[in-house]
């Protein structure tokens, strides 16, 4: 049968039509994507703009963490300088005479990587419960809850630039010295550390508050974690064909990066570390998202 001319007209207009209705919803569905992105990115704004209001109750958990830390001992704040020279004392005397490691000045070499490796590894394991242990507060006071993870990271953040006292002292009587030119490199690398640890505080801390069992294992993992990172040993112990993989970790370069400053007083390879630095920035984000999302069933929780 033909067509006539009406009938093709008809079959026009109702092509017409299809294509657009095709088009409104596209338009629509692509506006209303447009939409609730800039809803969420309103609401990190608000986000940060309540936190940098809520800064001086930062400041003062800081203060209480600090303080409180070492409260009733005899030492007292002391404890941040005598504690990493404890473990240094120890960890030379089972790598340098025990289980002897053939690095010269190993006691050095370990040091420089051990205070940083300290910060992360107690930013993450035990700040995976700060939301639960301030759980009075949580339920009876309205504030960011991103504030109790950034405090607390802060805090154990402070400690280690204290304890940096501790590993400059070392380094100057060792022998090596100090190349004053390299000394800055360390305030990026220190402020990278930060941002990786934060973001994986404030998804550890997040998650803890639905999943408590989450508290043991994340200190399973971090324990874990520090023999897969070159804190102990040199990358170069590490067998070639993994090396790759081994490079993923994050934390990786960033010991590596103390370390050439410190121990090598080198330039640290900026290639390897933009790949933390990548890394940092995505957990930190990520981090962000995920303590947004969870946050607002944390009263119910606790």
């Amino acid at each position: 049968m033909v067509d006539t001319d009406n009938d093709r007209r008809i079959k026009l207009l109702k092509g017409q039509s299809v294509d657009s209705n095709k088009r409104y919803w596209h338009t629509l569905i692509g506006y209303n994507y447009r939409v609730k992105n800039l809803r969420r990115v309103n609401e990190r704004m608000k986000t940060m703009q309540a936190i940098y209001r809520y800064r001086e109750m930062i400041f003062s958990l800081v203060r209480r963490e600090l303080r409180g830390r070492y409260k009733a001992s005899f030492l007292g704040f002391l404890w941040t300088f005598v504690n990493p020279f404890l473990q240094l004392l120890v960890y030379t005397l089972v790598f340098s005479v025990i289980m002897r490691s053939g690095i010269e000045k190993y006691y050095l070499f370990l040091f420089v990587a051990l205070i940083p490796w300290i910060f992360f590894s107690s930013s993450v394991s035990v700040g995976a419960t700060c939301i639960v242990n301030q759980s009075s507060m949580v339920t009876k006071i309205y504030f960011p809850r991103e504030v109790l993870p950034i405090s607390f990271v802060t805090s154990q953040f402070v400690s280690m630039l204290l304890s940096f006292v501790v590993v400059l002292l070392v380094v100057l009587l060792s022998g090596l010295g100090l190349v004053w030119t390299l000394l800055p490199m360390l305030i990026p690398i220190m402020l990278l550390e930060y941002c990786l640890a934060l973001g994986i505080t404030l998804i550890v801390s997040a998650l803890t508050v639905y999943f408590r069992d989450l508290e043991y294992i994340t200190g399973i993992v971090v324990m874990a974690w520090q023999f897969m990172t070159p804190v102990m040993y040199s990358v170069d112990m590490v067998p070639e064909n993994l090396r790759g993989i081994f490079m993923l970790n994050p934390m990786t370069s960033i010991i590596r990066a103390y370390r050439d400053i410190l121990y090598y007083q080198q330039m640290p390879e900026m290639n390897t570390l933009l790949l933390s630095v990548g890394m940092a920035i995505g957990f930190l984000l990520l981090g962000i998202l995920v303590f947004g999302k969870l946050e607002k069933r944390f009263a119910e929780e606790l």
